[in-house]
């Protein structure tokens, strides 16, 4: 099992970003991606989640409004778009499959 993800950079506040998470070797059947961020020097903090079988979608309050979680099931790849960015919304965000498999992370950095 590998999870990669991608699409993370340096925003401006309001901006917005798609992140990535490209998945091998298991199929999109069963189970839920979650995405995980942690900030510089804080603990895990959970964002959203998506489970890859149905599409039945969560996300956390902080974010209510301003991301979107969607699965490409043909080509394995999970998806957060994120919109209206804070300086808050700065972190490594981590997907993860059950939180038990977990990719290396992409960096968000969101500052003018």
């Amino acid at each position: 099992v590998q999870l990669v993800e991608s699409g993370g950079g340096l925003v401006q506040p309001g901006g917005s970003l798609r992140l990535s998470c490209a998945a091998s070797g298991f199929t999109f059947n069963n189970g839920w991606i979650h995405w995980v961020r942690q900030a510089p020097g804080k603990g895990l903090e959970w964002v959203s989640s998506i489970h890859v079988g149905d599409g039945t979608t969560a996300s956390a309050d902080s974010m209510k409004g301003r991301l979107t979680i969607s699965r490409d099931t043909r080509n394995l790849i999970v998806y957060l778009q994120m919109n209206s960015l804070k300086s808050g919304d700065t972190a490594m965000y981590y997907c993860t499959r059950d939180y038990a498999y977990w990719g290396q992370g992409t960096q968000v950095a969101v500052s003018s």
